[in-house]
This record gives C-alpha cells, structure tokens and sequence, in this order.
C-alpha cells in the first residue's frame, strides 16, 4: 500500500494487547507518543483512539493528605493520564467480573465498531493489536468498505493471520525509542 501525505489516517490500538505484549516480551512500557508519531508516518491524523479497561475499584485517587496539601494518583490513573497526554482519546469500560470470580475484559466488539463507523471519513485504518480476532475486520474494512488497512504490533505476538490480512505490517520492536525500559 503506497502512502501518502494527504491521506487520512485513525488509530484503533488495543491497549490491553500492546501493554502485555510489551511487558511480557521486553519488560518495558510503550512510548505512545512515539507510536502513534510512527504509524501516521506524515499523514493526516483524524482520530486516534485507545481502548482500555478500569480494573475494579479503582477511582482515580490513590491516596490524599489533606492536611499536607497532597494528592496522588493511582497508577492506572496515571497511566490513563498518560495515554490522553500522547494525543490519544479513551475509550474506557469496567472490568467484568462473573459469578466465580471469572474476570473478562477486551474491547474487540467496540474497537470494530468504532473503526467501521469511522471509516467513511478515513483512508487508512491503523489497528494497532496482534490479535487475530481482527482478521474479519481487516476483511471488512479492505474488501467491503474500500479502505486501506495497516497493522502496528509486536511481531512474536502477532498473529500471522493478521499480519497477512493487513495491506501493511509495522513491527513496533523496529522503531527507535518505542520502548521505555522499566
């Protein structure tokens, strides 16, 4: 797929998958400003959207000292913080938590929504995940609505279907500085 200044471009990137990925795989955390500079590679950005999930309980302060004047975040706050800081906006839902203690969180069904129902304004969709439950998306979003489609992810996480379905893969372990060590 030929890239091109003038076309428009939004991001879709699946948090919960590039977090655990970069941890798991590198113990680091992901520049998320440096991402998303990369993949729109001097295009238009539209939209640039991550979807991520509140853990339980977690209302944003961590602890307070009113009497010192003091006031600190959780770290899931922070790092939500941190995330709307690097041009992102949030998508943000609940924990799922089941009778027996089965928790359940992913945003697939959401991410897919959002970017097909975007995509008449956009040129280019950038999923920014591994995961091969987006395959039918990719399809969709190429095939049925005309879009060009690009995958940003780590590639030993990467599913190889995915990866074939997308008109362009980014591995994110080849760019400069997309890793902050721990």
């Amino acid at each position: 797929m030929i890239q091109h200044k003038e076309q428009r471009v939004g991001i879709f990137v699946d948090v919960q998958n590039l977090y655990h990925s970069a941890k798991n795989l590198y113990n680091a955390r992901v520049n998320f400003k440096e991402l998303i500079r990369n993949v729109v590679a001097g295009r238009k950005l539209i939209r640039a959207m991550a979807y991520v999930v509140k853990s339980e309980g977690i209302e944003g302060i961590a602890s307070t000292r009113p009497e010192r004047g003091e006031r600190s975040i959780s770290p899931e706050a922070a790092f939500f913080e941190a995330l709307k800081n690097s041009g992102l906006e949030l998508r943000m839902k609940d924990i799922q938590v089941y009778p027996g203690g089965m928790k359940k969180a992913d945003w697939d069904v959401g991410l897919a929504v959002d970017a097909i129902r975007m995509a008449s304004f956009l040129d280019t969709v950038v999923l920014v995940t591994g995961d091969g439950d987006f395959v039918p998306l990719v399809d969709y979003l190429k095939w049925g609505l005309g879009r060009g489609v690009e995958v940003a992810a780590f590639s030993k996480t990467t599913s190889a279907k995915l990866r074939e379905a997308a008109d362009n893969f980014v591995s994110l372990e080849e760019i400069p500085k997309i890793l902050i060590k721990k």
